[in-house]
């Protein structure tokens, strides 16, 4: 006798996809409460974390077949409980590479919990730790963190190709759907709009503000650039580009004075001096090229090489044109040392003392364990969302395979999006953020950018900025993170009318 009815047999073969059934995606967010004692106040948060659907409309020959899944996208989003929408500032934060997460915005600066990764004098052992964030933006607007496809764990669905999101404007366009998506299901179009970018993260933010805009006419308030690079060509040592030259000396004046190459000068002194060479001498001595005397050579060299804190000889043999990494590698190479890019105060040994490029960026490899740690604890723990995928916190594969054709014959650049927007909304402020140590995306080069954009004098009131004694990632040093908190809530308020 079978031990079950043929009906509901029949019924459960139905219902059960066969092994060459496509299952759909769905949404898979995990919503958790939460509360946050501050000093004067608690914040009672709701947190939603997990992936949304990405689709994408097709059209054959002139007929739509529908809205096709075409990624999901992993995001975390915070919200006040009890606020008012209308009033309620909301910023979508996310970070560079590209190919980054949005780990390091999430968990070291913005967010309500966050990672103790240490410092360069206070290093922290694993297997690491959180702490609740007193500083978090979240007391002044709602946060959502957004991972592009290919990073943290958000992916292409099955069938499709990742690399269709690996390009400036795909990853843009990408971006902007669950901005949209995300205010349109929480019914906030009206509340003040910010986003938060990083490093790349700054290049997709001021294409973002054009493309949001011009797309689907959502009007932002404000935009928080970190580490800041609107324009690539300011940082790509490339043949026939002098500008990166000139650009990235102060930052390099900045390191060797950090690493006490500079006496007892006074860092504002030695930056004065470098940004002077840097905009005057150099560029002219660079132009000259074999016009330029013995003397006048002589002077420039000398000049550089006391700015930057290497040898005569040196600056001579490059002729004058100090490659980034090669200076990370070569200022304390004396010591059998390099210094970090994304931070100039972090150095390590280096085990090959003739190399040319350092072999490690230890401004990377001493902190990255602990956000890595840190997230994946913390999304399974404290968030409750499960999911059997590697978070890519930084995608290597990514970044070497980023499409610019976009750009082709030009300056990858998204300074002119960033100049119509703000001439389109004359409503629209920009924060920048520098670190006087970010061997990543020079200050220097920042400024050059910004003192050319394309808007009216009026306008240019609507920038500020903030300098630090950090790096790229600034807020791993402890005084420049509660400081830049400030900076970065004082900037919403403002920018929202609070």
């Amino acid at each position: 006798m079978p031990d079950t009815n043929p009906d509901e047999k029949a019924a459960d073969e139905k219902d059960t996809p066969s092994a060459d059934t496509k299952v759909e995606p769905i949404d898979d967010l995990v919503t958790t409460k939460h509360t946050l004692t501050l000093k004067r106040r608690k914040l009672a948060y709701t947190a939603q974390t997990g992936r949304i659907v990405l689709r994408k409309e097709v059209i054959t020959d002139g007929k739509s077949e529908g809205h096709k899944a075409k990624a999901e996208v992993f995001l975390t989003a915070y919200t006040l409980d009890d606020a008012e929408p209308g009033t309620r500032p909301v910023t979508f934060a996310f970070n560079g590479g590209p190919g980054s997460a949005s780990i390091w915005l999430h968990m070291g600066l913005l967010g309500p919990r966050r990672v103790l990764s240490g410092d360069v004098d206070d290093p922290v052992a694993p297997p690491y730790g959180l702490t609740d964030n007193q500083e978090t933006l979240l007391a002044h607007s709602d946060l959502v963190f957004i991972d592009p496809v290919s990073t943290g764990y958000s992916r292409a669905v099955d069938g499709e190709k990742a690399k269709e999101y690996h390009g400036y404007t795909a990853d843009i366009e990408s971006i902007g759907e669950i901005i949209r998506l995300w205010v349109s299901r929480k019914q906030r179009w009206l509340s003040p709009k910010f986003l938060a970018g990083e490093s790349y993260g700054t290049l997709r933010a001021a294409g973002l503000a054009a493309h949001l805009q011009e797309r689907h006419g959502m009007y932002l308030n404000g935009l928080l650039l970190i580490s800041s690079v609107l324009d690539l060509g300011t940082l790509r040592f490339t043949e026939g580009n002098d500008l990166p030259y000139t650009l990235y000396v102060p930052t390099y004046a900045a390191i060797a004075h950090y690493h006490g190459l500079h006496g007892e000068r006074p860092l504002d002194d030695v930056l004065a001096d470098a940004e002077d060479f840097a905009a005057k001498e150099l560029p002219w001595a660079l132009a000259r090229g074999a016009r330029l005397s013995t003397q006048d050579r002589a002077e420039a060299v000398a000049t550089l090489a006391s700015l930057t804190g290497l040898s005569e000889s040196y600056v001579d043999r490059v002729n004058l044109r100090i490659e980034h990494v090669r200076f990370f590698t070569e200022l304390l190479r004396d010591k059998g040392l390099t210094v970090g890019r994304m931070d100039g105060r972090f150095t390590t040994w280096e085990p090959d003392g003739g190399r040319e490029h350092m072999s490690d960026d230890p401004s990377i490899s001493r902190i990255i364990g602990a956000y890595a740690s840190g997230l994946n604890h913390y999304v399974r723990a404290e968030l409750g969302y499960e999911n059997d995928l590697p978070y890519e916190v930084l995608s290597m594969d990514v970044f070497k395979a980023w499409s610019y054709s976009d750009f082709e014959g030009r300056s990858v650049s998204s300074v002119d999006s960033l100049a119509s927007a703000m001439r389109a909304n004359p409503h629209l402020r920009v924060h920048v953020a520098f670190g006087h140590y970010d061997g990543a995306t020079p200050y220097f080069a920042s400024e050059h950018v910004l003192a050319r954009l394309q808007i009216p004098e009026e306008l240019r009131e609507n920038i500020d900025t903030a300098y630090y004694p950090a790096g790229h990632m600034m807020y791993v040093h402890e005084e420049s993170r509660v400081r830049q908190s400030k900076d970065l809530a004082k900037f919403v308020k403002s920018a929202s009318g609070q």
